[in-house]
């Protein structure tokens, strides 16, 4: 349902056309559930955020031509029970819970479940949208959040606060001053934004993952805002996160493979903090298809394709990109490993979908074509250790340059290396020669990114600066 739900908001993203023209609709209450109409809105993409049909959402708002809506205009929702008044939506991000979003909006964790049409906690996935009432004034709301530590009561949390236990109680929705539970947040009075994740210690203010929803062959971005004492570990997808200090917190960057099948998976976080407590949270992130395009089967040379052959020298290459190097060498974007004229000139893209020789489509571009040929001068694109050079079956000559925190590029094809391992390497340093060595259908340079062991489309790390 979740899914089917994300395709129609996609599509009501493409359209969304507002109209100025006046529009009838019902006068309702503050009563009944109503949405304030903002610039940019579609009837279809209303409908599609609330769940509800597209013909319901215009019979309670006498509306004839669903084309037609005027910004600020209130729009009844049918069809919800438990909640009145006037409601918006958000977008959920990591470490926020139920319970913390039943606490902020006032609001029972049954009532939001049928708000939203949970059938399971786990669609409180990270990036999925949420209907909530809209706070008209957000100064009337508690502006802090507090942890309650491990045998310590909501009285003692109220005491050392100086505030009411009973008032607390109520605030979050709590049925007594002895229900609290060591390790669950509650807003209290302060000045920390109570939009922080209610699932973490207090300590960590703020965890970014960018981009919310993931997509095949992407690079995440996972921001921990914290003080410096902490200890970090992770997972996503099931590949390990290494965590660096900042000036703000704590980063990790992972590849998502893009051959990963769409759907849900658990984003992990554990540690401790300066004082010795511990936390642990697993939240799941969407992984959306990347649509790759399907390629002509390619005729190669029978070698090439040979397991025998490639599984050792999958297994090598695999190997190369495990080390994580804690320096991080480069600055911006990544540079054009090409001549000005080649730079963007792409035979083929990233994730393509591959068949060799009349097989199955069970392989996948795993890097960017350059145009070039025999002997084009080939270019480091960021600052690096060269850590392989040699000749392979499959990738030809080939260079790989570590760039810290896990990060690598690989030149495949080369017909000539001009560096060694252990040779550091600048931005714009010559270091090969391109060709047609390995498996290849005519001279090009595969250009390859890794990051946390996987490879990426290097068109990101061109177009934009990690993290």
């Amino acid at each position: 349902m979740r899914l089917s739900k994300l395709l129609f908001i996609s599509l009501a993203v493409i359209l969304p056309l507002v109209f100025y023209a006046p529009v009838t609709a019902q006068d309702g209450g503050q009563d009944q559930p109503y949405y304030i109409v903002q610039e940019g809105d579609s009837l279809w993409g209303i409908a599609a955020r609330f769940e509800v049909t597209l013909e319901d959402l215009q019979q309670a708002n006498n509306i004839s031509d669903p084309g037609q809506l005027v910004i600020g205009a209130r729009l009844i929702i049918p069809g919800l029970n438990g909640v009145n008044g006037r409601l918006g939506t958000i977008t959920v991000t990591y470490g926020e819970t139920l319970r913390g979003l039943s606490r902020h909006y006032s609001l029972s964790e049954l009532t939001l479940a049928q708000l939203n049409r949970f059938i399971s906690p786990a669609e409180l996935y990270v990036g999925v949208t949420l209907i909530v009432p809209a706070i008209e004034n957000q100064n009337s709301v508690s502006s802090g959040r507090a942890n309650l530590t491990s045998g310590q009561s909501l009285l003692e949390l109220a005491v050392l606060r100086g505030e009411d236990a009973w008032s607390l109680a109520v605030t979050n929705n709590l049925p007594d001053t002895w229900a609290g539970l060591p390790g669950n947040m509650f807003l209290v009075a302060g000045d920390s934004q109570v939009e922080t994740p209610a699932g973490l210690p207090e300590a960590i203010t703020k965890v970014e993952v960018d981009p919310l929803r993931m997509i095949q062959g992407g690079t995440t971005v996972v921001k921990i805002v914290a003080p410096p004492g902490i200890t970090l570990s992770g997972s996503l997808a099931d590949r390990t996160l290494n965590f660096f200090p900042q000036d703000y917190g704590y980063v990790a960057l992972q590849g998502i493979h893009a051959m990963t099948p769409p759907g849900f998976y658990p984003l992990t976080l554990a540690g401790e903090l300066s004082g010795g407590q511990r936390f642990a949270i697993s939240q799941d992130v969407l992984i959306q298809d990347a649509n790759f395009p399907y390629d002509p089967s390619l005729q190669v040379d029978p070698v090439t394709v040979d397991p025998a052959v490639t599984e050792p020298e999958k297994e090598l290459w695999e190997s190369l990109g495990v080390p994580v190097t804690p320096e991080k060498m480069w600055d911006g974007q990544f540079a054009s490993p090409v001549p000005p004229e080649f730079t963007e000139c792409w035979p083929s893209l990233f994730g393509n979908r591959r068949s060799y020789n009349g097989s199955a489509y069970d392989y996948f571009h795993s890097g960017l074509d350059f145009c070039g040929q025999i002997g084009t001068e080939l270019y480091a694109s960021a600052p690096g250790k060269v850590v392989y050079t040699g000749s392979l079956t499959v990738r030809g000559g080939v260079v790989v340059i570590d760039h810290g925190w896990g990060v690598y590029t690989a030149y495949d094809h080369l017909s000539k290396s001009l560096v060694q391992p252990g040779d550091m390497v600048q931005p714009g340093q010559l270091i090969g020669l391109g060709g047609d060595t390995g498996r290849t259908t005519g001279p090009h340079l595969h250009w390859e990114v890794w990051v946390g062991g996987v490879q990426v489309n290097p068109q990101d790390w061109l177009a934009r600066a990690y993290p």
